[in-house]
């Protein structure tokens, strides 16, 4: 793919009040999320591996049987088939995601 600009990428919203974008290549992925104030991703698990970086905003996250808030600049590593979830808080959030291998099922 080579340059691109996050605004650029195709946009596709995966659940009521959070859209993505994302970009990758064979081994990496990086998706760009924005979540109204109050929504939620339920919990759940995958076979990825997942870094999560809050940069803007606020989230309630849960991790196994933790659960702690991310504000901006802070981040969570999420081992494969560790169930999760996060419940945005009253604000309007930012996070970009790091997977590998990338989700197929996220590519537009």
């Amino acid at each position: 793919m080579g340059f691109f600009e996050v605004e650029g990428l195709l946009e596709a919203e995966m659940l009521p009040g959070i859209r993505r974008r994302a970009v990758w290549m064979e081994g990496v992925m990086l998706t760009f999320f924005t979540f109204a104030p109050h929504a939620v991703v339920p919990e759940h698990a995958h076979p990825n591996e997942q870094i999560t970086i809050v940069t803007q905003g606020a989230m309630a996250f849960t991790l196994g049987r933790d659960r702690r808030v991310l504000r901006a600049g802070e981040g969570v590593c999420i081992p494969p088939g560790v169930r999760h979830g996060v419940e945005i808080l009253g604000e309007p959030t930012e996070a970009v995601d790091a997977w590998n291998p990338p989700r197929e099922d996220y590519k537009l």
